[in-house]
């Protein structure tokens, strides 16, 4: 049971990562890197909660598959 919500989380993680990806590349984000030389907040954050639950994810099921 802890292996598939390990792997929700991952994939989770990983639409996290797509969506932030997408949001870089949004007029919103184009106009903000135009003024301050960097992306928005949003995008910003959805790439590191993406990462860190990705990480959590794939830490998760590499624990478990160690202990099976």
């Amino acid at each position: 049971m802890n292996r598939i919500i390990s792997l929700a989380i991952l994939i989770g993680g990983i639409v996290l990562i797509v969506y932030g990806v997408k949001a870089t590349h949004s007029v919103g984000s184009d106009f903000a890197r135009l003024f301050s030389g960097s992306p928005t907040e949003k995008s910003i954050w959805l790439l590191i909660g993406g990462c860190v639950v990705s990480a959590i994810g794939a830490g998760g099921l590499l624990r478990g598959s160690k202990s099976s």
